[in-house]
């Protein structure tokens, strides 16, 4: 089998389909940071911009904003400071409609904050201002006061884990409560290298999370990190061997390639004409994924679901501006191509 998939067609589709046991509908749970962020007007080093635009971002934001917006019923949990920051990631809250969720104000940490370079070409660089952030000093007993009545769903990322040794505890307490509780756990390791103190723990962590998920969503450069294999296939059997049930790897503009360890299926991506910021597009794919899967939609369209809404991300400077309502993103499925597979 190679890398890509030398074809995608119905016939391959049921020959390859696989079902997904275990999720059940319900409310998704969602811990981490929200940050302010600063994205340049203008391209260049951020020390030389002058105008930048501001919004929020944080990784699980994105996804419980791009959930919501699916139809679905995300629950966020999250500590700010008693800052401007803070002010406007909770307003931001308020007005898209997160009224599930959980924010508490920290008034001895400030708001985790990042700058965002704008790019014609390629990843933009991003710097972070979040050490001894409010989010960073979340630990199990916030877990643990966490209701879990009406949740089904975990979606854990790789980003809460390494922003200090309490938020480490932490993710391993939510993990924990989730197999005590029985819900179904979505993990996206979602590598941020310079956050984590070397690189044996980012590794050793990273492995231990994905190792007690249901599905684990990651990219082939993290596949390459862990593991030390890149195609896709590989990849996937990697994870499914270190513990998880289901894998997704996303394989960028391409597509994406699904597997339960028996069975897998290349879904391919859509062609945009062009990127203005890659930065949020895992999370809107994970937001498509997970939504798709508890509207009850076979894999191959879950996938189809989180490419469409990865590649609409990719048309915004904001971290979660593109991610659409189902009308939006029915319209964009409907007008462009799919990617070629070969």
């Amino acid at each position: 089998m190679n890398d890509i998939q030398e074809a995608y067609s119905s016939e391959a589709d049921q020959e390859s389909s696989f079902a997904i046991h275990g999720l059940n509908k319900g409310k998704v749970l969602l811990v981490g940071e929200s940050m302010g962020l600063f994205a340049a007007d203008t391209e260049g080093p951020c020390s030389r911009v002058d105008v930048f635009n501001a919004s929020v971002a944080g990784a699980e934001l994105n996804v419980a904003l791009g959930l919501l917006r699916m139809g679905q019923q995300p629950v966020y949990v999250t500590r700010v400071g008693d800052d401007p920051f803070g002010d406007r990631i909770r307003i931001f809250l308020d007005k898209n409609g997160l009224t599930d969720s959980r924010v508490t104000v920290d008034k001895t940490r400030h708001t985790g904050f990042m700058m965002k370079t704008k790019v014609s070409k390629g990843d933009p660089v991003t710097s972070y201002f979040r050490k001894r952030s409010a989010a960073s000093a979340i630990t199990p007993q916030d877990i643990f006061d966490i209701d879990l009545t009406g949740i089904s769903v975990l979606h854990l990322t790789g980003i809460l884990p390494p922003l200090s040794s309490t938020t480490i505890e932490a993710s391993d307490a939510l993990v924990a409560r989730a197999q005590f509780n029985d819900l179904f756990i979505s993990f996206d390791p979602n590598l941020r290298p310079a956050l984590w103190k070397n690189p044996h723990q980012m590794h050793s962590t990273l492995k231990r999370l994905a190792s007690q998920a249901d599905l684990v969503m990651p990219g082939r450069s993290e596949g390459q990190e862990l593991f030390g294999v890149s195609n896709v296939e590989d990849v996937g059997k990697a994870f499914i061997d270190n513990g998880a049930k289901y894998v997704v790897v996303k394989d960028g503009a391409r597509g994406a390639w699904a597997t339960d360890g028996e069975k897998g299926v290349y879904v391919p991506g859509f062609v945009v004409d062009h990127v203005v910021d890659s930065v949020g597009a895992g999370d809107g794919f994970a937001a498509g994924l997970l939504s798709a899967l508890l509207d009850r939609l076979p894999i191959e369209a879950a996938v189809e679901r989180g490419c469409a809404i990865g590649a609409i991300q990719t048309q915004f400077t904001s971290d979660n501006e593109g991610l659409p309502d189902k009308a939006r993103l029915m319209s964009f499925m409907h007008t462009h191509v799919r990617a070629k597979v070969h």
